[in-house]
């Protein structure tokens, strides 16, 4: 269900004159929406586990924080090698 236009996005970052000056701000919050005034700043979304950073560029600019902080794993399947036979 889509949020009422009425109430504007959701976003529970607060960019402030303090946070200016940090490289990176660590964000729990996945269901943010990313703000014009947060282009070109990086942030680390957390996925569960860790903390995944993340450089805010304009093309992202009203998707949820948690799109770009995958929570699960890639799987990783084993080659098969081939055995020599000593003979």
């Amino acid at each position: 269900m889509a949020r009422s236009l009425w109430k504007g996005p959701f976003c529970e970052i607060n960019l402030d004159s303090q946070t200016k000056g940090l490289k990176q701000k660590q964000i729990w919050s996945r269901r943010s929406v990313i703000l014009p005034h947060f282009v070109g700043h990086t942030f680390s979304i957390y996925n569960g586990k860790t903390f995944i950073s993340c450089k805010i560029v304009e093309s992202m600019i009203g998707f949820k924080l948690g799109q770009f902080a995958s929570t699960r794993k890639k799987p990783i399947h084993k080659t098969k090698t081939k055995s020599r036979n000593k003979n």
